[in-house]
């Protein structure tokens, strides 16, 4: 077992067997990427139904066929669901026994919107060694994400602190505050949960500064980007035309509203790929902007290409900002908050520009400043010599988890 070929079993642990974001999405392309190299990656969920892509390369998958939390039929059953999912600890237990003991890894990618912390019994007791990689901040953060969504801003409290505790921050309401800091307190004080994991992995510089002193004493930190998958076109030939762009969730932390009051206080006119619970307002609070939902990847990436710029005007931490990414790799310069993780894609002046998060005058200006042709020319050809310098693409993200594997079942071993 010390030969350095010798393929592994990897269960990738989540909520949903389907794409729901940038989490499913490194998840899904992880496995594909794993399955792609050799090895043998299961993909593990709670929701369903089953991705296609995964389907269709062979990834095998084991989904609960649950629902989601929110999309759940029964509020008490989600309530109950949220913290001991027992159907998705039986499944895991069962998939567990049945796999080979001396080179099997369980990398957790997600658990608080189906799972539940309660699988932390189930993995614990399997002894296989585990690695959880900080997509969001819910092994830390009742709310998942050190954001106040009432006041739409980066919360500084202590998590399960008194003040926290009184804190009126979740998304809804108060009560499902209090009950996401009841399963936290389970989470911690029951399951022991971030205690199970030998390994961290983390996705930007910005989240080891931010939480890395959150993780157990002797854990170790890895940093390891998300991957991106994107075809080098070269630079732009004409990168001075095109639209001011957006690509994301329609929900407030994400800044989306930021974006449309920016452009029109700028005079311009906001293109929106994505949904969620803000876009009708939003379409009918400012009728100019142009809102085309979701598209496939390879639409959103043609629009990326054809953009004047990506706005990225998320307010909450985020924990890397792939788009950001993805529009470099475009030659696509970038607007970013300067209070969220994205920031570290764009060098201020250079690749993109900075503005104040959560400031629509100050976004406003950024937008302003993107209407000089030549500075679009520059950092069209900055961004995307910037990102090919030292892409992080699937293959690249592949061999870094794996030597994490590899390592993390020697220690085992040994």
């Amino acid at each position: 077992m010390n030969d350095p070929h010798t393929p592994l079993t990897i269960v990738l642990v989540g909520d949903h067997g389907y794409e729901t974001g940038g989490l499913t999405k490194v998840t899904f392309d992880s496995a594909i990427g794993l399955k792609a190299a050799g090895h043998r990656p299961i993909v593990f969920s709670s929701a369903g139904p089953v991705d296609e892509r995964l389907k269709t390369v062979g990834v095998e998958c084991v989904c609960m066929d649950q629902f989601g939390l929110v999309d759940h039929p029964s509020k008490l059953a989600a309530v109950i669901q949220g913290v001991w999912n027992g159907k998705a600890m039986k499944g895991l237990a069962d998939l567990l026994a049945s796999l080979p003991r001396d080179n099997t890894i369980v990398h957790v990618h997600g658990w608080a919107k189906a799972t539940s912390p309660a699988i932390a019994r189930t993995i614990r007791a399997s002894g296989f060694p585990a690695v959880y990689t900080m997509h969001d901040y819910f092994i830390f953060c009742p709310t998942g994400g050190f954001y106040n969504f009432t006041q739409e801003k980066i919360c500084r409290l202590e998590p399960l602190s008194a003040a926290c505790w009184t804190s009126d921050c979740d998304a809804r309401n108060h009560v499902r505050k209090l009950w996401r800091c009841t399963r936290q307190v389970a989470m911690e004080r029951v399951f022991h949960f971030a205690d199970l994991f030998s390994d961290f992995i983390f996705v930007s510089p910005f989240q080891i500064d931010a939480v890395g002193h959150r993780t157990p004493q002797g854990a170790r930190r890895h940093l390891v980007s998300n991957p991106v998958a994107a075809e080098n076109l070269g630079p732009k030939g004409d990168p001075a035309r095109g639209d001011f762009l957006y690509v994301g969730r329609m929900e407030p932390e994400k800044g989306p509203h930021l974006f449309c009051e920016a452009a029109r206080r700028a005079g311009i006119i906001p293109v929106l790929v994505g949904d969620g619970r803000m876009k009708a307002e939003l379409e009918a609070k400012y009728p100019e902007a142009r809102f085309l939902g979701w598209k496939a990847p390879s639409e959103t990436h043609a629009l990326m290409r054809a953009a004047r710029c990506l706005v990225f005007p998320s307010i909450w931490w985020e924990a890397q900002g792939l788009t950001a990414l993805e529009a470099k790799a475009h030659g696509t310069p970038v607007i970013v908050g300067d209070e969220c993780a994205a920031r570290e894609a764009v060098e201020h002046g250079v690749t993109g520009l900075w503005f104040r998060s959560g400031d629509a005058d100050a976004l406003a200006d950024a937008l302003r400043q993107m209407g000089d042709d030549a500075m679009v020319t520059r950092m069209s050809g900055a961004a995307h010599a910037d990102f090919w310098r030292d892409p992080p693409t699937p293959e690249r993200h592949v061999a870094e988890v794996v030597a994490i594997y590899r390592d993390m079942a020697a220690r085992r071993r040994s």
